[in-house]
């Protein structure tokens, strides 16, 4: 369930909160652009970049700085990471319980006190493998 916004609300804001808690595809800010201004015609590009970074800052949203790609937004701030695909760039979430064993180990085996993560899978998406099915493995 969504908490309560942490910032004043605008009508573009809770547009732009809305739209990005909608959807779980971890949209560009030219995305949400084109999603937010079929709801508000008048919105500008300008309005919806500075509505997204003070959702951030804010903690309403979270922005994701993945591997040499464009920035992305996540109206999804629970704990959780990402798998993103080499092929499409699709970004899907994954569960906190499949990267906290990993978090446990950490603290336990090299005594580090861990606070925070941000932690990316690759890999290729079910859309891909079919596209391709006998790629090659590489890390990347």
């Amino acid at each position: 369930m969504a908490s309560e916004p942490a910032v004043r609300m605008t009508r573009q804001r809770r547009a732009i909160l809305e739209d990005l808690r909608k959807h779980r595809t971890h949209p560009t800010a030219d995305e949400v652009y084109a999603r937010v201004r079929r709801r508000l015609p008048r919105v500008s590009l300008g309005t919806v970049y500075r509505n997204l970074e003070i959702l951030a800052a804010g903690g309403d949203i979270r922005t994701l700085h993945l591997a040499g790609k464009q920035m992305r937004f996540d109206g999804h701030v629970d704990p959780h990471d990402h798998v993103r695909c080499l092929e499409c760039g699709r970004i899907d979430d994954v569960p906190q319980s499949a990267t906290e064993r990993a978090a446990e180990h950490i603290r336990r085996s090299l005594d580090y006190e861990v606070v925070g993560r941000r932690l990316e899978f690759l890999g290729y998406c079910p859309k891909c493998r079919r596209r391709a099915p006998r790629r090659r493995h590489a890390s990347r």
